[in-house]
């Protein structure tokens, strides 16, 4: 016996404010503009506009429809600025200089003069 209703509370959570997001804004994306109904609703997300999935304001506005692909595309870029904003240079993170195509070109520039 199947049943649609969520059973965790993160589901249940989730559920109550897609509910509400989807009463109070028209089925379109707010990034790509593609319209959505029937089966393909599935495929219309809440975002939380502020990434933080505990602020969920009755009045909706934390939350912004978004296709799952937008909704990827947002959570990427807020993923790579993370990084970017943690990887300044003089810090231990982010990728390393592993070679330097110019350590030797004073003297190579050296044994051409002479």
């Amino acid at each position: 016996m199947s049943s649609n209703k969520p059973t965790t509370p993160y589901s249940q959570r989730e559920q109550g404010y897609r509910e509400k997001a989807l009463k109070m804004y028209p089925w379109v994306c707010g990034r790509c503009a593609r319209e959505f109904s029937g089966k393909r609703l599935s495929e219309l997300t809440v975002h939380h506009k502020d990434h933080n999935h505990d602020n969920n304001p009755e009045d909706g506005s934390n939350w912004e429809l978004l296709c799952l692909y937008c909704h990827d595309n947002e959570h990427s870029r807020y993923t790579d600025n993370q990084y970017q904003a943690e990887a300044r240079p003089g810090s231990d993170l982010g990728p390393k200089e592993t070679f330097k195509a110019f350590a030797n070109l004073a003297d190579l520039l050296k044994g051409k003069q002479g």
